[in-house]
């Protein structure tokens, strides 16, 4: 049984939740807005009812405190732009005459200008808008969003928590801005941002917040002396404010090591810290640092990042341990629910014994509450519960589904030649340029092409039984025809067949592949209005039939030019699905590259000369502690080489990776052995390609000059100059012209002028280059 005390303290709550709605409402009602279907009032009025609609959710299951501002129409982190009033000079016109259109601005850009850099949020797939600061920035206070949505939400009788970014972590995760010093550190700007914290909190206690969250997640990551005295300096004035609510500083996704005795020691209310597998460390560390004595500790033991049941007896014995060290334990996920799907009940798909191996939002809620009530009323209170969890967990663990022996029998055989390439680069090269016969400054895209109406209708088609497989197949190769004449027409150099047959570059793979399950409903929001169904990777993967052979030599056929066979790398496949929990990831990934590699074989035996390999994720599932990186890092780039070292000398293999900071990974980029790699950096100003030429980068690449992120058309001058300025670091000889990423979410419209666009570039700066 639990001590009395723990019932009047313990209570249930979340740092936020997903916000597109159950059928994505938000994402209809933002893009009908940008098409000019859905009127401002009508937009406004989506989202406010998708926001009572979780708090009240919320509430039914028993969640005793809801958080409110984390609910955005695009990203939490410009919302906090806003809220700061940290607008970039190029759009402060747009802001100044509709605040609405300006917001999308910043966050999609115009013709006119630019909209910010956009790159992953931590180690997740979550992008984010960084913000751009510089010595002159001034902030001011907004604190509408922040009160309006508090007031909803007080207005419904509900107990709520504002949810902002923290100030320490909004700094480290800004850049300078366009024409400021590369070397200048945001963090210089605390002075000036407390003050407008300090305003914004005030607001939010006259407009009735007993308690506010402020999120510090980057603390979790190594730090330097001076940003730990930055946390520390940011704390000591925001906790001795006379007007303010009670300050809950939120941190997850891995531990706080250094970070925690500061945070432990500043005059706040309450930490919320992350127990989870990757954080455990922080029990140890909080007991080591005295507890929080007279403080509130929110304890984030169900994991807000994978979709698996939690361990409830085990997260019991965590939060037992938990309650001698904090005056009030609160029971929570380790982070916002924002990084899970929404629900399993609309799964139909699924069999129900394995659904219950699965808890997306609503049903971690409901892991949360439970945990509460145990750790409150005692474990008899739960003991129904606890049974069939402790059931769940046992039909999971010894699921054939989880173990096949040839599988793991091939895994063990590898050995550390199958993942190197017969020849060293400088030689297989050679090889590739008298095989393939490409000129100077070789154009190709990353590999998708728009996935028009057409070819979404006919997906629907098949699925409700319309049309048969050979009438949707007829439909494929017709959108097949069409992208392969236009990249012919265009000047392409390598084309792609535009992936029509694919309905994202993860699942199509997984539901070709054992071990992995498909969902329907399954959608988690990865940048705006971009939603993605993470596969989930239940069991031991092999590859039962070629997935992508078929499409890629029929595209060859249409043309005499190269056509790329378009693969998703084995890092990429873990980090973009929910991964299995029960065995390393490095023996996961291992397992995804040998299925894969039978694919690349089979691509080459067709007459595939270029194959890419996507690993876009390689940087994003970096470990945030340094510590951790070199296993990772080890990994990674073998299971890369596994799939990719048995081809010829002459096939030429290309990876491509985009929106995050490759500074710190260029050498596991060069670990890779990839010929070729293309890469973001249109948003960046060719960052990549000078962090390449630092570290002596020897392979050929692709720095990208079109931002496919906007709707924006770049000119073929705009294109022409990012050309030249990555000829600055990276010699003709071994620079690609590309776009940044994939085709598939621009229309084609601007598709077609933004390609012609940088095929002419190409042609101009070759000709500088060359002249006649």
């Amino acid at each position: 049984m639990t001590p009395k005390s723990a019932a009047a303290a313990t209570r249930a709550t979340v740092y936020g939740h997903p916000r597109q709605g159950r059928n994505r409402e938000l994402k209809k009602a933002v893009e009908g807005y940008w098409k000019g279907r859905v009127t401002a009032d009508a937009l406004r009025a989506t989202a406010a009812d998708l926001r009572r609609s979780n708090w009240r959710q919320l509430a039914d299951a028993g969640i005793h405190e809801v958080p409110t501002g984390d609910f955005s129409f695009y990203d939490h982190v410009l919302d906090t732009t806003v809220t700061v009033g940290a607008i970039p000079e190029r759009h402060r016109d747009a802001v100044t005459a509709d605040a609405l259109d300006g917001y999308f601005a910043m966050a999609r850009g115009t013709q006119e200008v630019a909209p910010l850099e956009m790159t992953k949020w931590f180690d997740t797939n979550y992008h984010y808008l960084v913000p751009e600061l510089g010595p002159d920035t001034v902030f001011t206070a907004d604190s509408a969003k922040q009160t309006g949505e508090l007031k909803e939400a007080l207005a419904l009788g509900l107990t709520a928590r504002p949810v902002l970014v923290g100030p320490v972590t909004y700094l480290l995760l800004s850049k300078p801005a366009p024409g400021v010093a590369a070397d200048f550190d945001p963090l210089t700007l605390l002075d000036g941002l407390l003050p407008v914290y300090a305003e914004v909190l005030a607001d939010l206690r006259a407009a009735g917040a007993a308690w506010v969250q402020l999120d510090e997640p980057a603390l979790v990551q190594d730090r330097t002396p001076a940003e730990l005295n930055a946390a520390e300096r940011a704390y000591r004035g925001l906790g001795t404010l006379t007007d303010r609510p009670k300050l809950l500083v939120a941190s997850y996704f891995d531990r706080l090591g250094d970070a925690l005795p500061v945070l432990a020691k500043a005059p706040v209310d309450g930490l919320a810290l992350d127990f989870t597998e990757g954080a455990a460390a922080n029990l140890d560390a909080l007991a080591a640092v005295g507890g929080l004595p007279g403080k509130r500790l929110v304890a984030g033991v169900v994991d807000g990042r994978n979709i698996w049941g939690n361990d409830l007896a085990k997260s019991l014995s965590t939060l037992g341990t938990l309650l001698g060290l904090a005056d009030r334990v609160d029971v929570s996920a380790s982070c916002s629910l924002l990084h899970v799907p929404l629900d399993t009940a609309p799964e139909r798909d699924i069999e129900p014994q394995i659904l219950r191996w699965l808890a997306f939002a609503r049903q971690k809620t409901r892991e949360i509450v439970t945990l509460a009530k145990g750790l409150a009323q005692g474990t008899d209170t739960i003991a129904a519960e606890l049974a069939a969890n402790r059931a769940d967990l046992a039909s999971r663990a010894h699921s054939p589904i989880t173990h096949d022996p040839a599988v793991r029998a091939r895994a063990a055989a590898t050995t550390e030649a199958d993942a190197r390439r017969s020849q060293p680069y400088a030689e297989r090269t050679a090889a590739q340029r008298a095989h393939l016969g490409l000129p100077l400054l070789p154009t190709t895209t990353i590999g998708s092409f728009p996935q028009t109406d057409e070819l979404r209708a006919a997906r629907a088609d098949l699925q409700a039984g319309r049309i048969d497989t050979a009438g949707y197949e007829e439909r494929v190769k017709a959108e097949i025809q069409q992208v392969i004449a236009f990249q012919e027409k265009t000047g392409l150099d390598v084309l792609v067949h535009g992936e029509p047959e694919r309905n994202d570059m993860v699942q199509y793979f997984a539901e070709q592949l054992t071990g992995y399950l498909a969902t329907q409903h399954g959608w988690v929001q990865s940048y705006g209005t971009r939603y993605v169904r993470p596969p989930i990777l239940a069991g031991d993967i092999s590859r039962p039939e070629p997935m992508t052979v078929r499409w890629t030599t029929y595209a060859q056929s249409l043309t005499d030019r190269p056509v790329k066979g378009m693969l998703t790398g084995p890092v990429t496949m873990l980090a973009w699905s929910f991964v299995r929990d029960d065995q390393p990831l490095g023996e996961t990934a291992r397992q995804v590259a040998l299925a894969l590699r039978e694919e690349v074989s089979d691509l080459e035996a067709a007459g595939t000369s270029v194959i890419q390999v996507d690993e876009p994720a390689l940087r994003e599932t970096l470990p945030l502690r340094a510590a951790d990186r070199d296993a990772y890092l080890a990994w990674a780039t073998e299971a890369f080489r596994l799939t990719t070292g048995g081809v010829c000398p002459d096939t030429q293999i290309h990876t491509h990776m985009c929106y995050a900071e490759f500074g710190d990974i260029v050498q596991a980029i060069d670990d890779l052995d990839a010929d070729v790699i293309s890469l973001e950096a249109a948003r960046s100003h060719m960052q990549v390609a000078r962090e390449l030429s630092d570290h002596g980068y020897p392979r050929e690449a692709g720095p990208g000059v079109y931002d496919i992120h906007s709707p924006r058309v770049p000119s073929s001058e705009e294109a022409a100059d990012l050309l030249r300025t990555g000829l600055k670091a990276i010699p003709a000889e071994r620079l690609w012209v590309n776009p940044d990423c994939g085709l598939k979410t621009r229309g084609w419209p601007e598709t077609r002028a933004s390609l012609e666009n940088l095929v002419a570039a190409a042609r101009t700066v070759r000709g500088e280059l060359s002249p006649s």
